[in-house]
C-alpha cells in the first residue's frame, strides 16, 4: 500500500469516527432543553415562521434573487439549510414556514440596517441569529473599527427594535465562536473573541432567548477530529461542521 492510500484511509476513517461521534459531541456540550416538556420541539406551533439570521456562516451561499421559504436553493448549503430541513422533516404537521436570511460579511450594524425587510416584514414567531464573529474579524484586518461594547449595544437595541414590534417572537441566540489551529485563527484570537461571546450570552439571558453554545460544541468536536476537519479557516464549517452546528441547533431548541 502506498503512502497517498494510506494516507487516504486514515483521513477517512478520521472522518467517519468524528461524524459517528456527533451525537456524542452534541450530547456532552449541551443539556437536553426539554426536561420540563411534553412534547419535542415545543418552541414551535403549527403554521409558525421561523427565520434564521447571521453572516455568512448562515447564509452559505444562499440564492438571494428570490430568497423563498423552505427552499434548498434559497437556504444555502450550511447549518441553517440542514437544522431547517430536520424540523421539516419531524414537524411535517406544523406546516413551518422557514427562510433563511443571513448575509456574508453582516455585523450586526449592517442586520439593523436591513431588518425591517428581513425581520419584521417577515413577521417571525421563533427567530434564530448568530452574528458577531465579523464584529471581531474585520477589526483585525482594519476594515472595522467597532468595540465589543458596540456590538453589545447593536445587538441589544436591534432586539429591542425586534420585540417592540413583534412582542411575542421567540428568540434563538448562537454563540459566536472560533476554531484553533486553522488556517485564520490562532491564539490572539482567544480573549477578544470570548469578550464578544460574553456579551452575547448576556443578550441572550436578558431577553430569555435559546442559548446555541456552538464554542462549547466545538471544543468537543476536536476531540474527535482535527480543527480542520470541522473549518478550514476556524470561521466557516466544513460539510462535518456544518452538520455538527445543525444538530447542536436542534439539541439547543429542543
Amino acid at each position: 500500500m502506498n503512502f497517498s492510500r494510506r494516507k487516504f484511509i486514515r483521513r477517512s476513517a478520521i472522518g467517519a469516527a468524528a461524524l459517528a461521534s456527533i451525537p456524542a459531541i452534541v450530547s456532552a456540550s449541551i443539556a437536553p432543553a426539554n426536561k420540563k416538556k411534553s412534547k419535542k420541539y415545543s418552541l414551535f406551533e403549527k403554521g409558525n415562521t421561523v427565520l434564521f439570521q447571521g453572516d455568512s456562516i448562515t447564509d452559505a451561499g444562499r440564492e438571494k434573487d428570490n430568497e423563498l421559504p423552505n427552499n434548498s436553493r434559497s437556504f444555502g448549503s450550511g447549518y441553517a439549510f440542514l437544522a431547517a430541513s430536520a424540523l421539516m422533516k419531524d414537524l411535517a404537521e406544523l406546516n413551518l414556514t422557514l427562510y433563511n436570511r443571513g448575509i456574508s460579511g453582516n455585523k450586526v450594524y449592517q442586520l439593523a440596517d436591513r431588518w425591517q425587510k428581513d425581520c419584521l416584514d417577515l413577521k417571525p414567531n421563533v427567530m434564530s441569529i448568530l452574528i458577531g464573529v465579523n464584529d471581531y474579524w474585520h477589526k483585525r484586518n482594519g476594515n472595522y473599527d467597532g468595540t465589543v461594547e458596540v456590538y453589545e449595544n447593536d445587538f441589544r437595541a436591534l432586539l429591542q427594535r425586534t420585540k417592540k414590534e413583534l412582542p411575542d417572537v421567540k428568540l434563538v441566540i448562537c454563540q459566536p465562536f472560533y476554531v484553533l489551529n486553522t488556517s485564520a485563527v490562532d491564539e490572539t484570537w482567544v480573549k477578544p473573541m470570548k469578550e464578544y461571546q460574553t456579551a452575547a450570552k448576556k443578550i441572550a439571558k436578558e431577553f430569555d432567548a435559546n442559548w446555541v453554545p456552538f464554542q462549547e460544541v466545538f471544543d468537543e468536536a476536536i476531540k474527535y477530529a482535527p480543527s480542520t476537519y470541522w473549518t478550514r479557516d476556524g470561521v466557516h464549517p466544513s460539510m462535518a461542521g456544518a452538520q455538527l452546528m445543525a444538530e447542536a441547533w436542534l439539541r439547543a431548541v429542543e
